[in-house]
């Protein structure tokens, strides 16, 4: 072996042995910050109980109902707010409604009704429904009987 080549094999081993400590910090660190950005949902929006009324899934246990007034007082904080951010306040909607323009609906029941008793029935409780944009911000919250 010439001396040329031996001096070279220190290096290389040594850059190697560098290349996966990066790699190793590169995993930690990649690690801690998908950790990190894995926060349970809010359990309060403001005056909105939102560990209620996720758990009230489609307004079947009456729960929705008694917190219309704090989600009402809520509305205009909702606005502006992106779907998946609602999605993640509010839990997953019991109705998706595609619109049109590329907008979509999220409805929400507030009553028991013939949803509660037949899946895809079509029902005429009262409920909210968040308009959301092309985009996919919340624009408009709106209340009525059954889907709009």
């Amino acid at each position: 072996m010439s001396s040329k080549d031996e001096s070279e094999r220190p290096q290389s081993t040594g850059a190697f042995l560098l290349n996966r400590q990066i790699m190793k910090f590169v995993y930690v660190l990649l690690a801690a910050v998908l950790a990190g950005g894995c926060n349970p949902a809010p359990d309060q929006f403001g005056r909105l109980d939102l560990k209620k009324w996720r758990g009230d899934r489609g307004g079947c246990n009456g729960v929705r109902g008694t917190l219309e007034p704090d989600f009402r007082a809520e509305i205009q904080n909702l606005k502006g707010k992106t779907a998946n951010t609602i999605g993640e306040l509010l839990g997953r909607p019991d109705v998706n409604q595609i619109a049109d323009r590329n907008q979509k609906f999220y409805v929400y029941f507030l009553e028991k009704g013939s949803h509660c008793d037949q899946a895809g029935g079509r029902s005429m409780s009262r409920s909210v429904a968040i308009r959301m944009s092309a985009i996919g911000l919340a624009t408009e919250i709106t209340f009525q009987n059954g889907i709009p």
